[in-house]
């Protein structure tokens, strides 16, 4: 794995930490993309690993693109208007796409400024922590672009279309107590409080039966783009293959025994 992106592991929990605090933790650089499309991978592969907490080394959670490569016109950022169309295809577009992908849940520790892709990219964990040093921007605007990693999609679906809008259009900061307020994140720590939080709320999704909660993720992923009737017939053959596992078992046996369960992932 490049030391792009540090992996730690603990348990059944997997701790990932973009690495690179001399850009604030931008991740358009093609060895940050290539980093998490292999890390998703790798848990996706790996049916021991039940939740991944995601944090920025340094004062920072990440900064996005990388503002001077901007300027340089370097990587993603050159070419021609064709040759850049598949550079974010093919670039940058690929963290989204991986991140939808990731069966586990993933808890966004955001313990400084998420700007611009960097917003995005907490965006599309699953449960977001914040430090009371964090701030969100979606920012693109300030520098005459628009969000082209998936903004545009994520953030009506978590903030509402009115105060997207807000965010997106004039690309001001929204500090941690505002984020907080509009549903951003789930709650707000001090900075030392922050990896600790979120391993605990980590450690309490690792608890429960590791096939059901990776379906209940699915389910949630796909709510977003499915009807009552469809999310309905997804959850029913879901729930069959539920009440045949081990775990389920284990999880009734443990509730009328009065005692923790003993999950295995079967």
């Amino acid at each position: 794995m490049s030391d792009a992106l540090l992996v730690q592991r603990d348990g059944d929990v997997v701790t990932w930490t973009v690495n690179r605090p001399q850009t604030r933790n931008a991740i358009s650089a093609d060895e940050a993309i290539d980093a998490f499309v292999d890390a998703v991978a790798e848990v996706n592969r790996d049916q021991s690993v039940r939740a991944v907490i995601l944090t920025g080394a340094g004062s920072a959670f990440s900064a996005g693109g990388n503002v001077k490569d901007m300027a340089a016109a370097v990587g993603l950022f050159g070419g021609a208007p064709h040759q850049q169309r598949v550079g974010y295809r093919e670039g940058i577009q690929r963290i989204p796409r991986a991140m939808y992908s990731l069966e586990v849940p993933v808890i966004a520790a955001v313990n400084g400024p998420a700007v611009g892709a960097g917003c995005d990219l907490a965006l599309m964990c699953d449960v977001r922590i914040a430090s009371t040093t964090a701030f969100f921007a979606e920012s693109f605007v300030k520098l005459g672009l628009i969000p082209g990693d998936g903004g545009a999609w994520l953030l009506p679906r978590i903030v509402g279309p009115a105060r997207a809008a807000e965010m997106s259009l004039t690309g001001d900061r929204v500090d941690a107590a505002t984020a907080l307020d509009w549903g951003i994140v789930s709650r707000v720590v001090e900075p030392d409080d922050l990896l600790p939080t979120a391993r605990e709320l980590a450690a309490r999704i690792a608890a429960n039966p590791p096939i059901a909660v990776r379906m209940t993720k699915k389910l949630l992923r796909e709510s977003s783009q499915q009807t009552l009737d469809q999310l309905l017939e997804l959850s029913a053959t879901m729930q069959a293959a539920a009440h045949h596992t081990e775990d389920h078992r284990e999880a009734v046996a443990a509730f009328l025994e009065k005692r923790p369960g003993r999950f295995v992932g079967r």
